[in-house]
């Protein structure tokens, strides 16, 4: 342990700030725009000489001072970092890193699980079997008698901020053209519709459906950990290099299902998902996947998309609600089970996806 004191940083703390920031770029960091906590630790003349930063279970922005290598300052950075994630309950933990610093975060417990070498970003977590735990549970979900061999087997991503139409399309495009369909419903309840309902939602919207496996993403595909970006704007270059970590993963997960193929809504309202299908189609087919973009499903020559049907919800204009969404959705959101939903996006400022 040092002898330096380290400090929360509060957002509204401009010199504080500017110290930390002015860190990161001498280290040749950018600091991330969706942080959630700060720690910076301050030498007996005030200045900061390490900082760290949190957002939701992962550890961010971390860097010492060149002027204190060797002297063990990281260690009690992380230390900090780990042991405010645990008195809020996270105890698995992520960290984005530099390929060079892959090494040290090992030795502090923290185990690879994705490098994007163009990108300078190593990819890592604090439980040494947790991205083998979780492929071991995906394959808990396959039927017994699961064979993809010379099949084709596809893939769809769905947060479904609810399920619409449009959703439901995509699924029985990819369906009605592969052997097997692999659903994965982001599980992180980042969206103003709670997963359990999304997931509902999703399963009943595509019961029709008989060659389908769903799966709950994780913590590994489109989640805080891996890609923020998908749910908090920022730069184009941040979602860029977050769809390619999320991408490197997803390669992983392929192959232990035997995916050869991922299928994607053209969604040209979302500055994200646009650049995420962009990368998509350049990068998995570098590992043998197949990148179909499919046209959204539109109505009155308009694409559907989550986002409209989040704005309707929100103005209580339930006859286009009823237009963009399944009967099931439908359903669902004019049920008296529905109404702490609805109230949360009654009072979002701003309920469309960027």
């Amino acid at each position: 342990m040092s002898e330096y004191n380290i400090t929360s940083v509060d957002k509204s703390d401009r010199y504080m700030n500017q110290m930390v920031d002015a860190l990161l770029e001498k280290e040749g960091i950018r600091r991330d725009k969706n942080l959630d906590y700060t720690a910076a630790m301050i030498d007996d003349d005030y200045n900061v000489i390490a900082t760290g930063s949190c957002f939701g279970n992962t550890l961010r922005c971390l860097a010492v001072s060149s002027d204190h290598q060797g002297e063990a300052l990281m260690n009690d950075i992380v230390s900090h970092l780990i042991e405010f994630q645990y008195s809020r309950g996270n105890y698995h933990l992520f960290l984005y890193t530099k390929l060079n610093s892959a090494k040290f975060f090992a030795s502090l417990g923290f185990t690879e699980i994705a490098r994007v070498e163009d990108a300078n970003t190593v990819f890592m977590e604090n439980k040494r079997t947790g991205f083998q735990d979780y492929l071991d549970s995906l394959r808990k979900d396959l039927p017994e008698n699961y064979d993809p061999t010379g099949k084709r087997v596809a893939a769809l991503v769905m947060n479904a901020n609810p399920f619409t139409l449009g959703h439901q399309y995509l699924a029985e495009t990819a369906s009605r053209d592969a052997d097997i369909l692999h659903i994965f419903i982001v599980s992180e309840d980042a969206s103003l519709v709670p997963f359990k309902i999304r997931k509902k939602l999703v399963m009943e919207g595509t019961a029709q459906l008989k060659n389908v496996i769903y799966h709950d993403s994780g913590s590994y595909i489109i989640s805080s950990s891996t890609f923020p970006a998908y749910f908090q704007k920022d730069s184009t270059q941040v979602i860029s290099g977050q769809a390619r970590l999320d991408l490197a993963v997803f390669r992983k997960i392929a192959a232990s299902l035997g995916i050869n193929v991922r299928y994607v809504g053209d969604e040209p309202t979302s500055v994200v998902t646009s650049l995420y299908n962009k990368i998509m189609a350049e990068a998995l087919p570098e590992s043998g996947i197949q990148c179909c973009i499919i046209p959204r499903k539109a109505i009155d020559g308009r694409a559907i998309s989550a986002s409209t049907v989040r704005q309707a919800l929100k103005d209580g204009n339930f006859t286009l609600v009823k237009t963009l969404v399944p009967e099931s959705t439908y359903r669902w959101f004019t049920s008296p089970e529905a109404e702490p939903v609805l109230d949360k996006i009654r009072k979002e400022s701003n309920v469309i996806h960027y």
